[in-house]
């Protein structure tokens, strides 16, 4: 049996806001106020652990107005029961519910303005309740932004930063294409961005990372975004590109097997034997021997993955193709290459729900289509041993462990990166715009698109899981494009 409770969308719509905030920055906050999306007793328990937090800390007062408060924190909660266990095996009403779910907060200031925005998932609480451990994330990450003001937000400050709405640029419209990885954040950033600009129209479709570059270099988009980086070779191929590392996401496993609980431990051997089609039931040793306490089903596993040109497939080729030789020699990695076994679906959002309809399967997707779905993913051994599943630490983790310092380097992999605390299949997202356009008016709008994803962008990354680019990292691409003239 499983039990979903569902606490509204991520934020109420940016229409329902209250407007009369003053803070355009995180140290203009004296007053703070909660829009909390209060649909049941789980999601206003989070709250209070958040409320709970702010007072402790104590440099804020809470007001409950919006229009008396210099910014407001947007929240909510989503948790859901993925399985039931017994307490006591002479009663069969004697049930605990093993719940999974996530919480996120986005503080908005002057004209809804994203100060800072976070996404809290579960982690390993011992005694505490999801709830206290969702709210407990969520407040101690507010607390210490509101601590550290003085240091906020690098990227967003960075050299070259415009300001909203001061932009010489007309009307115009951008088309774009490519990466189904990054497109939730791809799709808040457009409007967010077309609120500050809205003569800056910009459409984009989320076709797969090949077929966005196909378009870009074919001239039917005005820019392409892919989860593969392109050489330097290949960005001078059919005219001069621009590359340029917009968020921190990561893949991974997701799984539908009955009886079994989010959180499946899986090795580097245990997932290219899976999709090398070497292990085919969930019960082989390989699988239980990494899951000593979890009832596996003798059953045959059902492998999907996608059927389009794909980055997600890029990225979870590279990670198989650095740990697994066999799968290097005999797959290798790319957007697309030969399944030795499994079924296609195209896109991410066609992977999950292959998923979630077929029982005993495994895929891969975006880890933020895994949590809105409410699908079962697993933690993944990194290099340093440890099994762990993706979140923002650790995803910004592995950036940090292997981030590129070069300039010509913004296109490293950083999948199976060094590090304790790092998840092994994260990766950078790029955007990719013309070096030069016959356009001047639309290379403009496009310039000042990706500056504002570099600077403006990154406040808004969290709060739906993935993790922003390093300061460093933003810095040095902005001050690539202010170069590249």
């Amino acid at each position: 049996m499983r039990l979903a409770v569902c606490f509204c969308a991520l934020f109420a719509s940016v229409n329902a806001r209250a407007n009369a905030q003053s803070a355009e920055r995180i140290s203009d906050i004296k007053r703070i106020a909660l829009d909390w999306a209060e649909s049941g007793k789980t999601s206003t328990a989070v709250k209070d652990r958040v409320v709970e937090k702010l007072k402790a800390f104590g440099k804020v007062q809470i007001v409950k107005d919006p229009a008396q408060a210099d910014a407001v924190v947007h929240g909510s909660a989503t948790i859901w029961a993925t399985e039931y266990i017994s307490t006591s095996p002479r009663s069969r009403g004697a049930e605990q519910a093993i719940y999974q779910g996530y919480a996120t907060a986005e503080l908005s200031g002057q004209g809804s303005k994203t100060l800072w925005s976070y996404l809290a998932t579960p982690r390993r609480t011992g005694w505490k309740s999801i709830t206290d451990d969702l709210g407990d994330q969520l407040g101690s990450a507010l607390v210490e932004v509101l601590e550290h003001k003085d240091n906020e937000g690098k990227a967003a400050t960075a050299v070259g930063a415009l300001p909203a709405g001061r932009g010489s640029v007309g009307a115009v419209r951008l088309q774009g294409a490519g990466a189904t990885f990054p497109a939730p954040i791809y799709q808040k950033w457009f409007e967010s961005f077309g609120r500050a600009r809205p003569e800056i129209q910009i459409a984009y479709d989320a076709v797969g990372s090949e077929e966005g570059i196909r378009r870009l270099r074919g001239g039917e988009v005005d820019f392409g975004t892919s989860d593969m980086p392109l050489s330097v070779g290949q960005l001078q191929a059919d005219g001069k590109l621009l590359q340029f590392a917009t968020v921190l996401g990561a893949v991974v496993p997701i799984y539908n097997v009955k009886g079994s609980p989010n959180g499946l431990n899986f090795s580097p051997e245990v997932l290219a034997g899976i999709f090398l089609g070497k292990i085919r039931t969930w019960n082989a040793p390989e699988i239980r021997a990494t899951n000593k306490h979890v009832r596996l089903p003798d059953e045959k596993i059902v492998v999907v993955h996608r059927s389009d040109g794909s980055g997600t497939t890029y990225a979870w080729t590279d990670y198989l193709s650095k740990v697994s030789e066999q799968w290097k020699s005999s797959v290798g990695k790319g957007t697309t290459v030969s399944w030795p076994v499994g079924t296609g679906a195209e896109r991410n959002q066609g992977v999950t729900d292959t998923v979630s309809k077929t029982v005993n399967s495994i895929g891969y997707v975006e880890f933020i289509y895994a949590l809105q779905h409410e699908l079962s993913f697993g933690a993944v051994r990194n290099r340093s041993g440890e099994y762990v599943k993706a979140d923002l630490d650790s995803v910004t983790a592995a950036a940090k462990a292997a981030r590129p310092l070069k300039e010509h380097e913004f296109q490293t992999s950083i999948t199976d990166a060094v590090g304790k605390h790092t998840y092994p299949i994260s990766t950078f997202t790029w955007v990719l715009i013309p070096g030069e356009a016959k356009d001047g008016k639309k290379q403009e709008a496009l310039r000042e698109l990706v500056r504002w994803m570099l600077t403006n962008g990154q406040r808004e990354c969290q709060s739906l899981g993935y993790a922003p680019l390093p300061g460093d990292l933003a810095e040095g691409e902005l001050q690539r494009l202010a170069g590249e003239r």
